[in-house]
């Protein structure tokens, strides 16, 4: 005999979130990091580096009541000095990453949350001096996971800022 199974009357359903169609996105698209002030910056699209990094300077590492935060400056605009933003967030760790060009070098890393098109999500980024690189911005595949569909022979899929 098949015993059927009843849901209790106190027994709530599961509440899943809906499935949300993945971003499409090229090889460089515009981005945003809102909770740092930061309303466009353009981001190369980057797989082979597993945490985003930002171009960042003056960086410092502060105690504001108890939690360490990190200081630094960003200039959001490839080959541009201004404008100059200031930025404060919340250091989550200390890491070892290695460069493109293979130099291993302790970065300051935080999370604060990234906006593509109409998204947002939270993401990991250690903060580096990336004057001398093409980009600014280099989101890496942590932060992507799950959540866009990379055309890499396409750009600016979700529109130009500048």
């Amino acid at each position: 005999m098949r015993s059927i199974s009843r849901k209790s009357a106190t027994q709530k359903p599961l509440k899943r979130k809906p499935k949300v169609a993945p971003l499409d996105i090229g090889w460089r698209e515009w981005a945003a990091l809102p909770a740092l002030g930061i309303e466009a910056i353009c981001a190369k699209i980057d797989t082979g580096a597993k945490t985003s990094a930002l171009h960042a300077f003056h960086i410092k590492e502060v105690m504001l009541d108890g939690v360490r935060y990190a200081e630094f400056y960003v200039h959001p605009l490839q080959r541009k000095n201004k404008p100059e933003i200031f930025c404060l967030a919340p250091v989550v760790d200390k890491r070892r990453i290695k460069s493109s060009n293979g130099v291993s070098q302790n970065r300051l890393v935080i999370v604060t949350e990234l906006q593509m098109a109409d998204r947002t999500w939270p993401v990991e980024i250690s903060l580096t001096n990336r004057d001398e690189m093409g980009f600014r911005f280099l989101i890496g595949r942590d932060a992507l996971r799950r959540r866009v569909v990379i055309h890499p022979g396409k750009a600016f899929l979700l529109g130009k800022k500048h």
